[in-house]
C-alpha cells in the first residue's frame, strides 16, 4: 500500500454535496455495459489492433461517452476530468484505438482535493487492477469516500495528504478480484506525471477481514476480546479501523531511518525484502495506536474528557492493533500462491514472533494470547526491523541483504533445499546481485504445520472474498 509522492492542495472537510444514486440510473448501467463489451475487444495493452472491431469500438465509446454527460451532473467536483475523459475517449477512437492514452483526464482527477465523507466519485480509465488483471482495459467505478471527522482531525498528526480512502459502490470486472487499491499508475497514459494521490477501498479490506477472522476464530478456537468481536458484526466500525490503519501505514513508507534506496522504487531484490518494509509500516501502525491509546486514556485517568472525535479515535486505536494481528496471521500468511509471497512471510513472521515469546499459544487444539503482553511483544520486533533500518546506510546493499535474511531466518525455518540457509557460495557472494536474488526459493520460508493445516480449512473463505464489498461481509 505504497503511495510516496507529495502534493500541495489542502484536504476539504465538511458535508458531502448532494449526490443522487447514481448506480439507480440508466446511464450508470449503460456505461457499465459498453465498458465491459469494450474490454472483449481490448487486447492487454488496452488497444484493439483487430481493424474488423473499430466499428463495434467505436459505438461502445459513444456510448461511455453519452453515459458518462449524463452523469456528469451528479458529479460536480468532478466536472474537470470528467470533461477531460469524454475527450481522452474522442481522442483514442480518432486515432484508431492504438495503446490508450488518459494522461489528461488522470491529471485532472484529483480525489484527494475532496475528501469529505459520503462524498462520490465516477472513475473511468484504461487500467489494470492490483491484485487483479494485468490487462489495461476500460473499467468503471462508482466509489464513495470514507472520511469520518475523527480521521480529518488524526491526519493533521499523520499528515498524508495524497492518501484516499474509498468504499466500492459498483464496478466492472477488473474490479470483481481481490484488488483493494486505486492507483494512478496502473493508468494507461503516455508519460508518468507526479502523482497526488492513492485510494484503498476500506469497504473491501474491512468486508474481507471480517470473514476471515470470523472463520479462523472459530476453526482456532479463539476467544475474542470484548472488542474485537465488536467488528465481526459492524462493517462500518471496521471500515474506520481500516482508514485509521492505513493513513499511518502508508505515511510509513519513505519516513524512518531508512535504506538510502527505499524499498518502494521497483527494483528486483529478494522478496524478503519487501515483507519486511510492509511489516514495518504495519507494526508501525500498530507502535503509533498504542502510543495514541495510552495518552488519551491517560487523559481520562487525569480527568479530562475527550471530544467526540478524540473519543472515536480511542476507539478505533484499539480496535487498530487487533486488526494488524489478525488480518496479518489470519488472511495475509495464507491468501495467495507460495511464489514470493511477502505479504503472507510477514503473517508467518509476525505470528512466530508472538509465540516464540510466549504471548502466542497455541495449546490443547486452540489458540489464545496473553493481551496484556502483546504491545510490547510487537514492539519489539518492530524495533528489530527499525535497527535493521538504521544500520543498513553503513552496510553495502548485499550485506544490508544477508542481514535480512538472518532477521528473518531468526524466527521461521528456511526451506530445507536453501542455499541462503546453507550459506550462498563464494561465486554468487563476489557476483552482481541478480545471482542473490535469482538463489532465492520461491517459497524460502514454507508455511508451518500449524498454517499449513489452516490453510486447507480456510481455504474456501478465502476464496469466497474475491470481489467482496461491503455489503456481502
Amino acid at each position: 500500500m505504497s503511495m510516496t509522492h507529495t502534493h500541495n492542495a489542502q484536504a476539504i472537510v465538511g458535508e458531502p454535496e448532494v449526490v443522487e444514486d447514481a448506480e439507480n440510473t440508466s446511464a450508470w448501467r449503460s456505461l457499465k455495459a459498453a465498458a465491459v463489451a469494450l474490454q472483449q475487444l481490448q487486447v492487454p495493452d488496452g488497444s484493439i489492433p483487430d481493424a474488423a472491431h473499430h466499428g463495434a469500438a467505436s459505438a461502445h465509446v459513444a456510448a461511455i461517452i453519452e453515459a458518462i454527460d449524463d452523469l456528469r451532473p451528479l458529479f460536480p467536483h468532478d466536472d474537470a476530468y470528467l470533461a477531460a475523459s469524454v475527450l481522452d475517449f474522442r481522442r483514442w477512437a480518432a486515432e484508431g484505438f492504438g495503446v490508450p492514452d488518459f494522461l489528461d483526464s488522470l491529471v485532472a482527477f484529483q480525489p484527494q482535493e475532496h475528501r469529505i465523507d459520503g462524498i462520490r466519485h465516477l472513475v473511468v480509465f484504461p487500467m489494470y487492477t492490483q491484485n487483479g488483471s494485468s490487462n489495461r482495459h476500460v473499467e468503471a467505478l462508482l466509489v464513495e469516500v470514507i472520511w469520518p471527522e475523527f480521521i480529518a482531525e488524526l491526519e493533521t498528526e499523520y499528515t498524508n495528504r495524497l492518501f484516499v480512502s474509498l468504499r466500492l459502490i459498483d464496478f466492472t470486472p477488473g474490479y470483481d478480484t481481490n484488488s483493494a487499491v486505486l492507483f494512478p499508475e496502473t493508468v494507461a497514459m503516455r508519460e508518468i506525471p507526479t502523482f497526488t494521490w492513492g485510494a484503498i477501498f476500506q469497504d473491501r479490506e474491512a468486508a474481507r477481514y471480517r470473514r476471515v477472522v470470523r472463520a479462523a476464530s472459530a476453526i482456532t478456537k479463539l476467544d475474542l476480546p470484548e472488542d474485537a468481536a465488536r467488528m465481526l458484526e459492524d462493517q462500518q466500525l471496521t471500515e474506520k479501523t481500516f482508514v485509521m490503519w492505513d493513513l499511518i501505514h502508508d505515511r510509513t513508507h519513505m519516513r524512518g531511518d531508512l535504506p538510502f534506496d527505499p524499498f518502494m522504487i521497483k527494483q528486483r531484490m529478494p522478496y524478503f525484502l519487501y515483507s519486511l518494509e510492509e511489516l514495518r509500516c504495519d507494526l508501525t501502525a500498530f507502535r503509533e495506536c498504542v502510543a495514541i491509546t495510552a495518552r488519551l486514556r491517560g487523559r481520562l485517568a487525569d480527568g479530562r474528557a475527550l471530544d467526540a472525535p478524540e473519543a472515536e479515535m480511542l476507539e478505533h486505536a484499539v480496535l487498530v492493533q487487533y486488526a494488524v494481528i489478525f488480518d496479518r496471521i489470519f488472511r495475509f500468511a495464507i491468501t495467495g500462491s507460495r511464489v514470493r509471497n511477502y505479504d503472507g512471510l510477514g503473517g508467518q513472521l509476525l505470528f512466530a514472533w508472538l509465540h516464540q515469546r510466549g504471548v502466542l499459544h497455541w495449546t490443547d487444539t486452540a489458540l489464545a494470547f496473553d493481551w496484556d503482553e502483546v504491545p510490547a511483544a510487537v514492539i519489539a520486533l518492530s524495533d528489530a526491523i527499525d535497527e535493521l533500518y538504521w544500520r543498513s546506510i553503513d552496510r553495502p546493499k548485499k550485506a544490508h541483504w544477508l542481514a535480512a535474511y538472518e532477521l528473518v531466518r531468526g524466527t521461521l525455518t528456511p526451506n530445507p533445499a536453501s542455499q541462503w540457509a546453507r550459506g550462498l557460495p563464494d561465486g554468487v557472494l563476489a557476483g552482481l546481485p541478480k545471482g542473490y536474488t535469482d538463489a532465492v526459493l520461491d517459497d524460502e520460508f514454507p508455511l508451518s504445520m500449524f498454517f499449513e493445516a489452516l490453510e486447507k480449512k480456510m481455504r474456501p473463505v478465502i476464496e469466497s472474498t474475491a470481489g467482496i464489498r461491503g455489503t456481502d461481509a
